[in-house]
């Protein structure tokens, strides 16, 4: 029977696999959902849609933890700066983690039914399939980090569905600038597990880019930004938007400076720093409906 001592150090390892401790995963998951929710509401969402979105977000960003550490458990022991997980280390069966991975996404389920929206539901499904299957994309696809920005953005199409029953086009632009921008995000993270990763076999786009990683980081943040204008101009939103996307710019430049001598822990702070990225463009999107 197990201690209540023991309950609480298996609940510290859930939380861990989860990534609880570390919410920046979650944000930058949950800020395009956002940009979608306010862009296709005109500024005022349906409040009941932004609880459950930031709660989806949560949830499913936990469950893709857990399946990510289940993938790489074979991986994540050779690499200094994962060796420790729960999964990897022995300290979770493979067998808790699946089950897991199940009741989060359960939960998650449970949260899409309640808006009882047809086309939402059929899109869940696609984002489960994008969660589930991005770890497994690191052994063959050479940017993984693309895939993984059409997972981290599938809240986008599911917000417009949700809000407004289908899915128009600027929501697909938004997919693709959240596309570009977690390349870019996502290969300054990867330059901090670069030789790890080269050692182990895995394909990350800062193997790929080589000696033009950072050019190609920062040609990833004009063209997130460029899209993301051109949908903005698009709604007609104004000088609070661009004063917003004129912010994350900026954001993006120091990222530059952080990045070109390829250490291990300014790019980790480039990567990080993102979230701040988002939230920028986000205040820009709220503050210009809020403002009319």
């Amino acid at each position: 029977m197990l201690t209540l001592h023991l309950i609480r150090e298996k609940l510290d390892l859930y939380e861990k696999l989860m990534r609880l401790d570390k919410p920046i995963g979650t944000l930058l998951l949950l800020w395009p959902t956002l940009w979608a929710l306010w862009l296709s509401a005109a500024g005022q969402p349906d409040w009941v849609l932004v609880w459950v979105f930031a709660l989806g977000t949560l949830l499913m960003r936990s469950a893709g933890c857990v399946i990510n550490d289940f993938a790489d458990r074979d991986f994540d022991k050779h690499v200094e700066r994962t060796k420790e997980r729960p999964l990897t280390a022995g300290r979770v069966s493979s067998r808790e983690a699946l089950i897991l991975f199940a009741l989060l996404c359960l939960a998650s389920f449970a949260l899409v039914l309640l808006l009882r929206k047809p086309l939402v539901i059929w899109l869940s499904f696609a984002a489960l399939f994008l969660a589930a299957s991005y770890p497994f994309t690191k052994r063959f696809f050479a940017i993984p980090q693309a895939y993984l920005g059409i997972a981290f953005g599938f809240g986008i199409p599911m917000a417009y569905a949700a809000q407004l029953d289908q899915v128009l086009a600027p929501a697909w632009w938004l997919l693709l600038a959240n596309v570009f921008w977690a390349v870019a995000y996502d290969t300054e993270y990867a330059m901090v597990d670069r030789d790890d990763d080269l050692k182990i076999g895995i394909k990350t786009s800062a193997i790929t880019f080589g000696r033009f990683d950072v050019a190609a980081v920062m040609l990833c943040y004009a063209l997130t930004l460029g899209i993301i204008a051109w949908v903005g101009a698009h709604y007609g939103l104004g000088l609070a938007f661009y004063a917003g996307l004129f912010l994350a710019a900026l954001m993006m430049g120091q990222h530059y400076f952080w990045i070109r001598g390829r250490e291990r822990m300014p790019c980790f702070r480039a990567f990080r720093h993102n979230n701040w990225v988002g939230a920028a463009i986000f205040a820009g999107i709220a503050l210009d409906y809020f403002l009319r």
